[in-house]
């Protein structure tokens, strides 16, 4: 008979259930791992969504944490079939009229962005150095911030500044701290004088960092999208679901109870604590200590739990935590005969091989206008992207002599527009991208496209859970970030209800590929119930 009480339940199977998971189990925790889809890893997955033979990374393709995350080195993840791959030229903007790109290189190749930026700016380029020069020397501290639980709010108390760490950052950069009360924008603004420049910074930001880059209270995030994140891009070889797959991996090793097509459908609770769960088949797993969620703040609480367990403040917090509107993707995939070759590339070669290709913009003022779009509930008029195409790098990921090309298009929540509206942006949004991509790639034509596939924020939510298609699972507002993330009474991954603990990306620090709500979120179950602390080590503080 199949066994259905262990010490430790969690629900879902993302990545950073997986990392909690693990470490539960190499503390020798008994656990087990429910899945309610086919394939475990949530976002961190690759289909064939084009044509047989073209693989796409719909949603997790950046793998910008893999050098720090401890989970990767702990647990040794590339003898497990993650290996890597990292490009030197990591981002890039083209434009349609031939000018030079502008191309960000890797934290090794400092010097080799300031030559770049040097063609538009001997300013800008000094001032590169100098603050990513600041930024490789700081990232120690910055990833010890990502993967060390918050600290702790006392309600009964005043609550503490927003501002004080960011604030505390930009002293250490040698800034002013005022800078961190202003916008992205404005620190862009005032650091770059180049238009070009800032264009490529203003995509970046909002793709690699969350909130709208024009949100006053944000500036310390600049720091971290433009400053800590590009360089450091790594791309796993034959698609990411091979981390997924060392994930599961090291999982099932560690002695982890894994169980997919298994969807909760509620958190059981006796003497209002949670002791297991009930899937959707009437199956029901037993949690002798506790029941830990890797899902969505509200699929856990408004669907699992149910509103008549909750405190008011719980009911209050939770109705309104914030999915969206930022981080909510369009994702466009396409099987390709050649890969793009930009108008720029006769100024710079370099830009073709970019790994993250900025296209359709020809202006900062347009990526503006672009970002704003999605945030008042339009499709961006301007059919823009950003766009990977991974085959230039591994041939695992494409027939012989074709091209995958997967991006992101930033779209509009998912309750936004209709069903039947939905469908005719699927529909018509990928032809209008070509259309503007020809003037800036003449190769990339209807004749150079196989096939292609748009996966919509309804796809998203519908497919992956994912609340108005934001993949973070929350804005990250500055009422949703650090010690508040997802809100002040259940920021250190402990809830109100005893034995209900949370993972996922809606908490510390937030959606992407880090790995560290799950670690973080098991350091507070070591604190909780005493169990071996398998994740110190003698080469990292964290």
């Amino acid at each position: 008979m199949e066994k259905s009480e262990f010490d430790v339940v969690i629900i879902g199977g993302g990545h950073n259930a997986l990392t909690c998971a693990a470490y539960l189990g190499r503390a020798g925790v008994d656990v087990c791992v429910l899945e309610g889809r086919h394939e475990f890893g949530g976002a961190v997955y690759t289909a064939e969504h084009t044509a047989p033979g073209f693989c796409h990374n719909i949603h997790a393709n950046f793998m910008e944490f893999l050098h720090i995350m401890p989970f990767f080195s702990d647990f040794d993840l590339p003898s497990l079939g993650a290996r890597t791959i990292f490009p030197e030229a990591q981002a890039g903007i083209a434009f349609s009229d031939g000018r030079p790109p502008v191309i960000l290189y890797r934290d090794d190749m400092v010097e080799r962005t300031c030559r770049n930026f040097a063609v538009y700016s001997r300013r800008d380029a000094d001032t590169w150095r100098v603050l990513k020069k600041k930024a490789n020397e700081l990232e120690p501290l910055m990833a010890a911030g990502l993967y060390t639980p918050p600290r702790r709010i006392d309600l009964t108390k005043t609550m503490p500044s927003a501002y004080e760490g960011p604030a505390a950052m930009m002293e250490l950069f040698g800034l002013d701290q005022e800078l961190a009360y202003k916008s992205i924008r404005d620190c862009i603004d005032e650091f770059f004088e180049t238009d070009e420049i800032r264009a490529l910074f203003y995509r970046v930001a909002v793709e690699f960092c969350g909130p709208p880059i024009e949100w006053p209270g944000t500036g310390s995030l600049f720091l971290f999208s433009c400053l800590f994140m590009p360089g450091c891009w790594r791309m796993v070889v034959g698609g990411s679901h091979r981390l997924n797959g060392a994930m599961v991996t090291a999982c099932i090793e560690a002695g982890v109870t894994m169980r997919e097509a298994s969807r909760v459908k509620k958190v059981l609770l006796e003497g209002g604590r949670a002791v297991g769960i009930e899937t959707v088949g009437g199956r029901t797993y037993r949690a002798r200590q506790a029941v830990v969620s890797g899902i969505g703040l509200k699929d856990t609480f408004l669907d699992l739990v149910g509103e008549e367990h909750l405190s008011d403040y719980y009911r209050r917090r939770v109705t309104h935590y914030k999915d969206g509107p930022d981080q909510v993707l369009g994702s466009v995939a396409m099987a390709l005969h050649e890969a793009p070759n930009y108008k720029s590339a006769a100024r710079d070669p370099d830009i073709n091989m970019a790994w993250y290709q900025v296209v359709g913009y020809d202006s900062a003022r347009e990526v503006l206008e672009y970002n704003r779009a999605g945030h008042i509930d339009r499709i961006p008029e301007l059919p823009a992207a950003g766009v990977w195409i991974n085959s230039l790098w591994d041939r695992t990921q494409a027939p012989a002599g074709k091209h995958n090309l997967t991006g992101w298009y930033f779209f509009p929540r998912a309750s936004a527009l209709t069903e039947a509206e939905w469908a005719e942006v699927k529909a018509t949004y990928n032809g209008r991208l070509l259309t503007l991509y020809e003037k800036f790639a003449p190769n990339m034509t209807p004749k150079n496209v196989i096939a292609d596939y748009l996966h919509t924020p309804l796809d998203q939510e519908r497919g992956m859970r994912m609340r108005e298609g934001d993949f973070g699972h929350g804005a990250m507002s500055i009422d949703q970030i650090g010690a508040l993330r997802p809100f002040a009474g259940a920021g250190r991954y402990a809830t109100e209800i005893p034995g209900l603990y949370l993972c996922g990306s809606c908490t510390y620090p937030g959606g992407g590929v880090t790995a560290a709500p799950g670690y973080n979120a098991f350091k507070i179950l070591c604190e909780d119930f005493h169990y071996p602390e398998v994740w110190r080590t003698d080469s990292r503080d964290y």
